[in-house]
């Protein structure tokens, strides 16, 4: 039978297995040789110089030396080449081939030749060279595994200057780290100090308060209105600034006498506070009393009489300590006020007693019962905005336009809340005989009350004059006031003698001050003997008492 007869005729003989498992054929066999599709590889003749190997070699593929798996010539890289690889097995162990007996041997077909060994197969039985003696076989290439040999050249300076630049930046990024670690430890200690010194102040300050920016008034924070109680009978008027501090949760009525010294409208010379309510108006009396006390009065809240009145009514009656009888308006009228603790006062009651000032008396008084009816007004107003705004509201009063309805509401609400729980205390500003605030008001109301700073008029503006009616009537005394007036003088209305006096006088205390009171007697014709000094000169830089002998 020929090889067209022969189904196995093409097969190639197999005689083991690489390491990877696949059977490795025999490479002596020409005839048999097929690339690793199955097809015959063409057949060509080599000479041991043109295949490499010294004699025939194949490489791992079983195909001959100087050509690939799939027939076409292998190219040899260049000697030159900076990188080479060379193959070196691995391993010193035979090749991987199937044990003995594990596969039938393949039966030669019929009239097949009988095979003799190359010189590359093993000898019958499958034994490599060497293997029955014990000796290590030697390894062929295409059943070894084999690693690679990187040959150093130029390219190994730049990894090694990559790795000290990696370096070198990670070096900086810890120290970025410790330095970020270092400040932040930095700032907590900061945070630990300022902690402990707030809470060594607070400490040091007392429980009260008392001590520190709290105590000297600096730094706190006040709402100031200033209320005038207008007399629709007489003319008169009285004065009081309501202050709630909410810094302190304190509140405060602190009473204003009319011979307090201010600034006149426009800065021209000065004024009494009685003179600029009646002729400046609340506005410019607002602004000469910031400017005095180097205060912040944000409204004003103009009082009428009647006002007030229906202001006890509505808030269902007030209770006060009274000090004296207020007389009825008639003669024959029985005390319209008793003296007495714990006084119920209606509307008409209240006002008798706020506005009554009994013979003899100086302003002080007075002042100081129109603080107790604010204090026990406020004590019976509603303590929330809404409802105390209500109140407002129904006394129908025209605002001022400094100081709406519900700015109005607010503050007396607040105020309110104060006095019913206690934490609310009435005081009259002292006034030095001429108008001006001494020591003791700049460092206790201005100061701690109010946290101002007492600014006083000109000492050299035009001296404030008063004039106290004596002549039994009541010409004489308008006439006077307004012939001061006209010649530049601040005049004081001091009221009405309880007695008539025969004989004028032009009453001065402070020795500074003879002059301008020579020059006031001459302004009104009276003589010289007329003026003298006298500690009964009052508040005013000068008094004058008109008698009957005025003939102005």
């Amino acid at each position: 039978m020929n090889d067209r007869q022969d189904p196995y005729a093409h097969q190639p003989q197999v005689y083991g297995y690489d390491a990877y498992g696949q059977p490795v054929y025999r490479p002596d066999a020409p005839e048999r040789v097929y690339d690793p599709y199955g097809q015959p590889l063409q057949q060509h003749s080599f000479s041991p110089q043109e295949t490499g190997h010294g004699g025939g070699g194949y490489d791992g593929y079983g195909t001959a030396g100087g050509y690939d798996p799939y027939g076409m010539p292998a190219q040899q890289p260049p000697q030159q080449q900076t990188r080479q690889q060379e193959w070196i097995p691995r391993q010193a162990g035979p090749p991987y081939t199937e044990a003995p007996g594990t596969r039938e041997p393949e039966a030669p077909g019929p009239g097949a030749q009988p095979h003799e060994a190359g010189p590359h197969e093993p000898p019958a039985g499958g034994r490599a060279p060497g293997e029955a003696s014990g000796e290590a076989p030697v390894p062929t290439a295409a059943a070894d595994s084999f690693s690679f040999i990187e040959e150093p050249d130029e390219d190994s300076e730049d990894v090694i200057d990559w790795l000290k630049f990696s370096e070198s930046r990670t070096e900086r990024r810890d120290e970025r780290k410790r330095k970020g670690r270092n400040r932040i430890v930095a700032l907590a200690v900061v945070l630990v100090l300022a902690v402990g010194g707030a809470a060594a102040y607070l400490f040091l300050s007392g429980p009260d308060g008392k001590k520190g920016a709290a105590a000297s008034g600096g730094g706190q924070k006040r709402d100031v209105i200033v209320v005038h109680l207008r007399q629709t009978h007489g003319g008169g008027s009285s004065t009081a600034l309501l202050v709630d501090n909410e810094t302190t949760g304190k509140g405060t009525t602190v009473l204003l006498p009319n011979t307090l010294a201010v600034a006149k409208e426009g800065g021209a010379g000065s004024t009494t506070l009685g003179k600029s309510v009646q002729d400046d108006g609340t506005g410019a009396t607002r602004d000469a009393l910031n400017t005095l006390l180097g205060s912040d009065i944000k409204g004003s809240w103009r009082l009428d009489t009647p006002y007030l009145e229906n202001l006890v009514e509505l808030v269902g009656g007030i209770e006060a300590d009274t000090d004296t009888d207020v007389p009825g308006e008639k003669q024959g009228d029985g005390p319209v006020v008793r003296r007495g603790t714990a006084q119920s006062l209606s509307g008409r009651m209240a006002v008798a007693y706020a506005t009554y000032r009994g013979p003899g008396e100086d302003e002080g008084k007075q002042l100081t019962r129109f603080g107790q009816v604010m204090q026990a007004v406020l004590r019976k107003m509603p303590a929330d905005g809404a409802s105390a705004t209500r109140t407002v509201e129904t006394l129908a009063q025209i605002p001022d336009p400094s100081l709406s309805t519900e700015q109005l509401g607010a503050s007396l609400a607040h105020l309110a809340a104060l006095a019913k729980k206690g934490s609310y205390a009435t005081s009259v500003l002292p006034v030095q005989q001429d108008g001006t605030l001494g020591e003791k008001a700049t460092g206790g109301l201005v100061k701690d009350v109010l946290g101002g700073t007492v600014r006083n008029t000109d000492p050299n503006a035009a001296p404030r004059v008063s004039v106290k009616n004596a002549t039994g009537g009541k010409g004489a005394a308008t006439s006077a006031q307004i012939t001061l007036v006209n010649s530049g003088y601040s005049v004081i209305d001091g009221g009405t003698a309880g007695t008539a006096e025969g004989a004028s006088a032009v009453l001065y205390a402070d020795e500074k001050r003879a002059a301008q009171a020579r020059e006031v007697a001459k302004t009104l014709g009276l003589s010289a003997g007329a003026v003298k000094q006298s500690k009964d000169a009052g508040t005013a830089d000068v008094t004058v008492v008109l008698g009957k002998d005025y003939k102005g």
